[in-house]
């Protein structure tokens, strides 16, 4: 492995490990699980095939991820985290609410699916989300640019994974555009679902308690 610090920190060596451009984002893009070449680069438009091939095969190489084939009938090769790759998750969700405190914090710029249902698990609070919890009977189902997922409230944490909605008690549809000003405060639900922006299947009020139950930190200034 390139060594780009010389330096015995921890923080040097994670660095090394995972602060080349772009590595942090595959990543991410694996957190809710296998993911095909052509899935990770039309997450991330930016990233160019050559760059994305490099960038795998230097995370393979330090034992972050690896490369399998699903069994008959996909008959396809994906990337997976290694169980030492998903313990990245909560660094990576640190950064993240670290980062979202920033004045240079843009939240209008482009979102991927995954990386909207990550921000969901990231930014609930968890007293609103543990009051939640005891009274909804069942999971929660999103529909993010197509892209299915599912979730669940534990100890007022939002346990993601990727799986088909059907029978959520709640399901909420729509592209990341849609549905970011709705769970981070610029957007009433009820006026952006009468626009036709977002969808929801479900109870509304109930919809509303889950949705109150986001918010992104104020900017830090000093």
């Amino acid at each position: 492995m390139r060594r780009w610090y010389q330096d015995a920190c921890g923080t040097a060596l994670a660095m090394d490990l995972v602060g080349e451009r772009w590595a942090m984002l595959i990543v991410r893009e694996l957190l809710l699980g296998p993911r095909r070449f052509g899935e990770i680069r039309g997450a991330l438009p930016g990233l160019s095939a050559n760059v994305l091939t490099q960038r795998l095969e230097g995370l393979g190489r330090a034992g972050i991820l690896r490369r399998r084939m699903l069994p008959s009938p996909a008959n396809a090769q994906v990337y997976e985290l290694t169980r030492w790759g998903y313990a990245l998750e909560e660094p990576i969700f640190a950064l993240s609410r670290w980062a979202a405190g920033s004045p240079a914090h843009d939240v209008t710029l482009p979102l991927s699916n995954t990386a909207m249902m990550l921000s969901l698990r990231t930014m609930m609070d968890p007293v609103r989300g543990a009051a939640l919890g005891e009274q909804l009977d069942g999971e929660i189902g999103f529909l993010i640019g197509g892209e299915p997922f599912r979730a669940a409230i534990a100890n007022g944490r939002l346990d993601a994974r990727r799986a088909t909605p059907d029978g959520a008690t709640l399901v909420f549809e729509g592209d990341t555009s849609g549905l970011r000003p709705v769970f981070y405060g610029s957007a009433p639900l009820a006026a952006t679902e009468a626009a036709g922006l977002v969808k929801v299947t479900g109870d509304r009020a109930l919809a509303q308690r889950f949705v109150d139950c986001f918010a992104l930190p104020h900017f830090v200034t000093d």
